[in-house]
């Protein structure tokens, strides 16, 4: 039995302002569901944050929609949990009728307690879809006021569908959670410390557990794998390779990953100004540029914005390694409008004119008169 493992797919992503719907269209439309089409797998498991947003945005619903009916119409069945980005309230809309069609979405604890059971070829497979949830909804849930902790509660909830196991069958996790020791991305939301993280161990009862929640592919612990997002949802992701995951079922499960170029990277390149400007170094990439100049460019974004549409950021090294090397030795001791001199100086390549200074000394009076 072939199945797909996705996560995180943060329909309707900003990054720095722009959107990602173009691109999330063109990973589901142009890469995603062909592969469906291709290889005609049993299920698809997507382990969380299918929208961006607990209100989603009309885009994004269409988009969810339309690879739903995709899906439907391959005969391939989807086992989606919400995620902690997700309106589980609201993504539960028509989850009844949806069942019916093969969409079994999980937006409560007591969805995790009733397995999806797959068979094909002789094989059979649960799989036990665990939403995203707090401890207050485990307390809640199962009645007990002492529950304290995401790891006890995952616990809790793990050892609540153990007596569910039929023998002979292979057990299969979706969970969206933070596994300990997992790394993490500037685009997740994390709490701090150790209560928010998940022991890997307790994913061993079953045969795979399908994760969510982190962007980076990894493992957590022997049984427990995070797909990863599909796109790079910030700059610390530049170095990273996208995938899904292929789960082959058959004595035991075999992971492999389908990676695939997405139709804009997220990159960080760095150079000179003069070597960025030149026309072999143009992208249509979200791109950081970081400049290696001995000296400062003025307006380098708007100048580079031609070659790079889109530009996410501009750091110029020059200014921080100035102000910790020479630069700051040069400038100590000296007054106010000495240190302002040295800084028109270096930026407009000459001495300020006693304009300027009037200008200077008039600002600094204000603001001294307001501090």
């Amino acid at each position: 039995m072939l199945i797909y493992h996705t996560s995180d797919w943060h329909l309707g992503r900003m990054l720095y302002g722009r959107s990602l719907l173009e691109d999330q269209r063109y990973f589901l439309e142009e890469l995603f569901l062909p592969q469906v089409e291709r290889e005609r797998p049993a299920a698809v498991i997507l382990a969380g944050d299918i929208y961006d947003r607990q209100v989603a945005s009309l885009e994004a619903i269409r988009l969810f929609d339309q690879t739903l009916e995709r899906l439907m119409a391959l005969n391939c069945k989807v086992l989606a949990i919400a995620g902690n980005h997700d309106g589980a309230g609201r993504i539960a809309l028509l989850k009844s009728a949806l069942r019916r069609s093969g969409v079994y979405l999980a937006t409560e604890l007591a969805d995790a307690l009733e397995p999806v059971e797959l068979e094909q070829d002789g094989q059979r497979v649960q799989v036990f879809l665990l939403p995203y949830f707090d401890p207050p909804q485990a307390r809640a849930f199962f009645g007990d006021p002492e529950l304290r902790g995401e790891g006890p509660c995952m616990e809790r909830a793990v050892q609540a569908m153990l007596p569910r196991f039929q023998e002979g069958a292979v057990h299969l996790l979706a969970a969206h959670c933070f596994a300990a020791g997992a790394s993490v991305c500037d685009s997740e939301s994390l709490m701090v410390g150790g209560s928010g993280q998940t022991p890997p161990a307790l994913f061993d009862p079953f045969d795979y557990a399908a994760l969510g929640h982190l962007h980076r592919p990894q493992r957590a612990g022997e049984k427990g794998r995070y797909s990863g997002s599909p796109l790079k949802y910030s700059i610390s992701e530049a170095g990273q390779k996208k995938c899904f995951l292929r789960l082959e079922i058959e004595n035991g499960v075999q992971v492999q990953p389908v990676e695939y170029a997405p139709l804009r990277d997220v990159r960080r390149l760095s150079g000179t100004f003069d070597w960025l400007s030149q026309e072999a170094q143009a992208s249509q990439d979200y791109v950081e540029l970081v400049l290696e100049d001995s000296a400062p460019v003025l307006l380098a974004a708007q100048r580079l914005r031609p070659n790079f549409p889109n530009l996410l950021s501009v750091v110029n090294n020059w200014a921080a390694a100035s102000a910790a090397g020479g630069r700051a030795a040069r400038l100590k001791g000296l007054g106010e409008e000495e240190i302002f001199a040295a800084f028109f100086q270096e930026t407009c390549g000459q001495e300020p004119e006693e304009a300027d200074r009037a200008l200077f000394r008039r600002v600094l009076e204000e603001a001294r008169e307001q501090a």
